[in-house]
C-alpha cells in the first residue's frame, strides 16, 4: 500500500489556500502542547501513535473520513505506521515528509515593502518563529539575521538578481544558530555585528558600531545601526530608509526582548527601559517595526508577514508606555517565560567557540523560539 507524501512546501502551500485541512499529530502530549504546526485556518488534533498499535477502532472514530488528514511525527517514521492503519480503514491520508525536523527548516519569504529604489523580503521560518531579512537595491543585498540554512538566502538574492554584500546579525542569538558568518564566506560580504556581543571569538567580524551607516545599492537606501541594548549588551536595530526598524530581539509586536538570558536580568532591563524611553521614543509612529521572532500567528498581519507600525506597537502595549523605571524593570525582568532550550550551547556555537555537526545542529534547534514574550 502506498502511503502519500506531502513535503513541507506542499502542506505550507495547502496552509494558504484555505484548504479543508487537519493535520494530525502523533507525537506525546506533551511534544504537541510544547510545539506544533500551527496555521489560521488549520485543523489540529494529537492522538500519539501508540495509541495506533492496538486494534481498537475507537482511537479513530474521532477522526473524519471525508476530510484529507497529514499525519505528522518527528521525523516521519511513525505517522507511517499510523498511516497504514487509518488508510486500512479508508481514510483519505498523507504523512508529512521529514516530520517536525522538517518542518522547523521551512522558510516562507514574504515581501515587505517594494520602491523603484529598494526591496524589503521577510524570510518567515514558520516552525521556530524565527524571522529574518532581504534587501535589495540595484542589484546588491544585505541579509539581517540570518538562519543556519544559508541556501534560502543564496536562492531568494539570486531570484532577485542581487548579490549579498553585507550580513549583520543584530545581536548573538540565544535560540537558533546563525549562519551570518557561513552565508558571508559563501558570498565574500562583510559579516558585522556589534563588537561586545562577540567578546572571545576566534571569528572573523566587522564591528557593526565602526560604520553606522551602511549603503546597499542605490544611495537612497541607508541602513543605520541603532543601539538597542537590552535583550544583550549589544544589541543592534536596523532602520532602513527611516522607514523600516528591523528590531531584532528588542522590540517584538507583542513585547519587549527578554533581559535575563545573561543573567543579569535586572540590569539588562534597565538597558531596555533607555532603549525604549530614549532610542526608540525618538522614531516616528508611522515607523514599520520588522522583529527577528514571534510567539503567535495572530502577528502576521493581512499582509502576510510579521511586523506592526511603532504607534500601533506603543497603543497596545502596555509595558512601552510604562515611564517608570522601577516599575517598567520588574515587569520587564520578572515576566520571562521559558528558557530557550540549549541556548547556552547556541551563543557558543554562534561566537565560533564550539562546532556541531549538522544532526546536531538540528537537534539543538528543535521546537519554538522563546525569545518572544508577550507584555500587555
Amino acid at each position: 500500500m502506498d502511503i502519500r507524501v506531502v513535503s513541507v512546501q506542499e502542506l505550507h502551500d495547502k496552509m494558504e489556500s484555505g484548504q479543508d485541512l487537519l493535520v494530525l499529530d502523533v507525537r506525546s502530549e506533551q511534544a504537541y502542547q510544547d510545539w506544533r504546526i500551527k496555521g489560521k485556518s488549520l485543523q489540529s488534533m494529537n492522538i500519539p501513535y501508540f495509541e495506533f498499535l492496538e486494534a481498537d477502532e475507537s482511537v479513530s472514530k474521532t477522526l473524519p473520513k471525508a476530510q484529507e488528514i497529514v499525519i505528522v511525527c518527528n521525523k516521519g517514521n511513525s505517522a507511517r505506521m499510523v498511516a497504514e492503519v487509518l488508510m486500512q480503514n479508508g481514510f483519505h491520508v498523507s504523512v508529512l515528509a521529514g516530520g517536525m525536523e522538517a518542518w522547523s527548516q521551512f522558510y516562507h519569504p514574504v515581501t515587505v515593502a517594494q520602491t523603484e529604489q529598494m526591496k524589503l523580503i521577510q524570510l518567515n521560518r514558520l516552525g521556530k518563529g524565527c524571522l529574518s531579512y532581504l534587501i535589495v537595491s540595484q542589484g546588491q543585498a544585505l541579509v539581517v539575521d540570518a538562519g543556519r540554512h544559508v541556501e534560502e538566502y543564496l536562492q531568494a538574492a539570486a531570484r532577485e538578481g542581487a548579490v549579498i554584500t553585507y550580513v549583520v546579525d543584530t545581536h548573538l542569538h540565544a535560540d537558533h544558530i546563525s549562519g551570518g558568518v557561513q552565508l558571508a564566506e559563501r558570498t565574500g560580504a562583510a559579516y558585522l555585528i556589534s563588537p561586545s556581543e562577540m567578546e572571545g571569538s576566534p571569528l572573523p567580524y566587522q564591528p557593526l558600531e565602526a560604520d553606522g551607516t551602511l549603503h546597499v545599492g542605490s544611495t537612497e537606501v541607508k541602513i543605520l545601526a541603532v543601539p538597542t541594548p537590552g535583550h544583550t549588551p549589544g544589541s543592534v536595530s536596523v532602520l532602513v530608509d527611516q522607514s523600516f526598524l528591523l528590531s531584532g530581539d528588542t522590540i517584538f509586536v507583542g513585547g519587549l526582548g527578554r533581559p535575563d538570558l545573561g543573567g543579569k536580568a535586572q540590569e539588562w532591563a534597565q538597558a531596555l527601559y533607555d532603549t525604549v524611553f530614549q532610542t526608540i521614543a525618538l522614531l516616528d509612529d508611522d515607523v514599520l517595526v520588522l522583529p527577528t521572532h514571534f510567539a503567535d500567528l495572530a502577528e502576521v498581519n493581512e499582509q502576510g508577514y510579521v511586523g506592526a507600525k511603532l504607534g500601533s506597537i506603543r497603543r497596545s502595549n502596555e509595558i512601552m508606555r510604562t515611564k517608570d523605571r522601577a516599575q517598567f524593570t520588574e515587569q520587564v525582568a520578572g515576566q520571562t517565560g521559558a528558557t530557550p532550550p540549549n541556548y547556552e550551547t547556541i551563543v557558543s556555537i554562534n561566537r565560533g567557540l564550539s562546532l556541531v555537526d549538522e544532526e546536531k545542529a538540528t537537534e539543538l534547534e528543535t521546537g519554538p523560539n522563546r525569545c518572544a514574550i508577550h507584555h500587555s
